[in-house]
């Protein structure tokens, strides 16, 4: 009676194990095509160019060619979730940023992703800190000045963001508290987005990627007031930090990390990371981040995972003290 199940149970155990050596070959064999890299923000972005150069040099470690896809919206949601929901081969990876790994789940009621169990770390990329930025038509030279100025106006500045959740907005949000002054948020796609919106006036401060800025501050349209970071960065060493400037307690990285599905077989994860990590690590790769005032990481992806942990200790206190949403 019981023999037709104990055949069929050892027909299952003889096709996993004809399996087994199978899955094997496939990881030993990857890549054998083409891979995509997917941006959840858009062209020109921190994350794009992060994208852009580190996948060149991985692709050529790696001996198959990266396209770098943008897929920007939603706070970066959309395509972070496409890197999730990627079909599970390998071949489908992305970069991402603080909000969609990490803030975003206290920022939605629902994400269409758990960036914990969805998504997988393959390494730190970058770190950046953000820079005040003011038109350089504005009169104000200083932070002392700016924060008169928000003191002063209640309700009459607006401050860009590269999205809701983000180094960009909360930096902002919590120098904000600190002064008791209040200023609109508006978020954008992109920190080049950001970027037009201070220099058509719909925006009159922000703290944005150096990436996007500093080409402005060197030319004089814009005026760099201070960075985000604890201490000054060695990229941008004549800018003040904000604790310098006065105001204690903010600190900030517009960091960047790739990521992959979670679902991905481990063994073809560890061959991405490790060529992701040693194209980070490449001096010319890391000489090509830091001219775009990146300071290259490039760490394992369970120091990445630690890292994402220790961020969202970080921020988690201002997004539940303001009921931040996102949008």
């Amino acid at each position: 009676m019981h023999k037709p199940l104990t055949l069929a149970a050892s027909a299952v155990a003889l096709a996993l194990a004809a399996l087994a050596p199978l899955a094997a070959a496939q990881a030993q064999a990857w890549p054998s095509q083409p891979l995509k890299a997917l941006v959840p923000f858009g062209p020109g972005s921190s994350p794009d160019q992060v994208a852009r150069i580190v996948t060149e040099k991985a692709g050529a470690l790696l001996g198959q060619s990266i396209v770098v896809e943008n897929k920007p919206g939603a706070s970066g949601n959309i395509g972070t979730y496409a890197i999730a929901n990627a079909k599970p081969d390998g071949y489908t990876f992305g970069v991402s940023i603080t909000g969609p790994l990490v803030n975003n789940t206290l920022l939605f009621d629902k994400l269409p992703y758990a960036p914990a169990t969805d998504l997988a770390p393959l390494t730190l990329a970058v770190h950046q800190p953000n820079v005040l930025v003011v038109p350089a038509g504005s009169g104000i030279a200083n932070v002392g000045q700016l924060l008169d100025a928000l003191k002063k106006n209640p309700d009459k500045y607006n401050f860009p963001s590269t999205g809701t959740g983000t180094v960009s907005h909360l930096a902002v949000e919590l120098l904000l508290q600190q002064i008791g002054a209040r200023a609109t948020h508006v978020p954008y796609p992109s920190s080049p987005a950001a970027l037009t919106s201070l220099m058509s006036g719909d925006t009159q401060f922000g703290a944005l990627p150096p990436i996007a800025v500093m080409p402005m501050v060197k030319d004089g349209r814009l005026k760099a007031l201070a960075v985000t970071s604890s201490k000054r960065s060695a990229l941008l060493p004549e800018i003040p930090t904000l604790a310098e400037a006065g105001v204690q307690g903010i600190e900030g990285s517009a960091w960047i990390g790739f990521v992959i599905s979670s679902k991905v077989p481990t063994d073809i994860q560890k061959k991405l990371s490790d060529a992701l990590i040693q194209a980070i690590r490449d001096p010319e790769v890391a000489k090509r981040l830091q001219a775009q005032f990146m300071d290259p990481v490039g760490d394992t992806p369970a120091q990445f995972r630690a890292y994402m942990d220790d961020e969202l200790q970080r921020w988690s206190p201002i997004i539940k003290k303001l009921g931040i949403k996102g949008q």
